[in-house]
């Protein structure tokens, strides 16, 4: 008897506590409910867009036949994937994706911290406005018009930079030919593209630094160096390393426009990425079953990534995405 009078009141305390807290959710929407109209389009975007394409992940483990629709293709199961695994230019492709977003990260990621921080050190708004502006202009710059100005600026009969070679006493480079060319490239033109950009983040972060904190270290005879190692680098470190984890995150998935603009039959060896390749089997020769299954693969190696990354800055330092 005492059991299940305990039980029952279990029960009874359960459901009062989720009747408390649908009534506090229907209070909450009767007093913001503009804000929750509002938020309407959003969530319906979302569900259009991200979930309930979801549905067409099954193509990956079938034969999809358009004529047939998804559900009346063949189901092949891993077929899709045992084909990619043993392609010819599997291992090319995995080294190419994997070396080019590693070495665009190294290079990259830093770049925004450093000029956040240097862009804090100025004293004139005036001044500091004006550089913000300069170098955020390039975010702006299409992909397409980018690797135009490449082209252009890097030919080897009259580009700019050939020309200034040739005027030193050096030999034309075919930047856009030569394969060990293809990732510097790429990488200069991503970092001086979205490095300005990157930096609001980071800009934001110190400007809610309290300025007590710069006052306490002036009196005690700091110096700027020591301002910045004290003061400021600790402060951007939990959001460094949060957007350190989701970088990690797209180890495997690069700026497949751009590789697609600055691919030539001479930089195949290193421009071939796995983006390029689904663009080409995908819409190129229809192969839909295929390439899905390849975007499926590379985005649960991703999530893996971001999941063993998070967990490995939870323990370096408690900061973390979840």
């Amino acid at each position: 008897m005492k059991t299940s009078a305990a039980s029952a009141k279990r029960i009874r305390t359960g459901a009062g506590a989720r009747k408390s807290l649908g009534v506090r959710f229907v209070d909450a929407v009767k007093r913001d409910w503009q804000l929750y109209i509002l938020l309407l389009p959003a969530m319906f975007f979302v569900f259009l867009f991200c979930y309930l394409p979801l549905y067409g992940i099954q193509i990956a483990f079938r034969d999809y036949k358009a004529v047939l629709g998804i559900t009346g293709s063949e189901w092949v199961g891993l077929k899709n994937f045992t084909d990619f695994f043993s392609a010819y230019y599997f291992q090319r492709l995995i080294t190419n994706t994997f070396l080019l977003n590693l070495y665009n990260l190294l290079w990259s990621f830093p770049i925004p911290i450093i000029m956040a921080i240097l862009l804090n050190q100025f004293t004139r708004p005036r001044v500091k406005k004006i550089t913000q502006t300069v170098i955020y202009i390039p975010h702006f710059i299409s992909t397409v018009v980018m690797a135009g100005m490449l082209y252009l600026f890097l030919s080897p009969t009259n580009g700019i930079i050939n020309t200034l070679i040739t005027a030193l006493g050096g030999e034309s480079i075919y930047f856009m030919v030569e394969p060990e060319w293809f990732r510097t490239l790429f990488i200069t033109t991503d970092i001086w593209q979205h490095a300005g950009w990157n930096t609001i983040l980071y800009i934001a972060t110190l400007t809610g630094i309290d300025p007590g904190l710069y006052e306490a270290a002036t009196i005690d005879g700091a110096t700027k160096l020591q301002k910045i190692r004290h003061i400021e680098i600790p402060h951007l470190i939990p959001i460094a390393v949060m957007m350190l984890i989701l970088n990690c995150g797209s180890l495997l998935a690069s700026n497949t426009d751009k590789a697609l603009l600055m691919q030539t039959s001479g930089n195949m060896a290193t421009s071939d990425i796995i983006g390029v390749y689904v663009y080409q089997m995908g819409l190129g020769k229809a192969q839909f079953s295929y390439t899905t299954a390849i975007g499926l693969m590379t985005n649960v190696i991703n999530f893996v990534m971001i999941i063993a990354v998070n967990w490995i800055a939870k323990r370096l330092n408690d900061t973390s995405l979840f």
